[in-house]
């Protein structure tokens, strides 16, 4: 007997505020890569199919976006996040 079958996966790329196309609302929205991967024996083995989406915090509405401006975004979010003070472990004491 062999059990095979997919998994997906997702992974949260970056937290962006946008303006929403549904609700009109400025909210932050997660992009997020969605992986398919058919799996034999419950190992994943290989992707199937890979999907980029942005959902809205505000109203819920996910949309598909292209990959290459899911990687841009999670370029922009990876390069915004770390500042270089905070990147070399400087570490303050608080009230000083």
């Amino acid at each position: 007997m062999i059990i095979f079958g997919t998994s997906v996966y997702l992974y949260q790329l970056a937290i962006l505020m946008l303006t929403c196309r549904h609700c009109g609302n400025p909210a932050a929205h997660t992009v997020r890569k969605q992986v398919t991967k058919f799996t034999l024996f419950f190992i994943p083995l290989f992707p199937v199919s890979t999907r980029y989406t942005t959902q809205c915090t505000f109203c819920g509405m996910e949309q598909e976006v292209p990959k290459d401006w899911a990687e841009q975004a999670e370029a922009q979010a990876q390069a915004a996040e770390v500042p270089a003070a905070e990147a070399y472990g400087q570490w303050q004491r608080p009230g000083a």
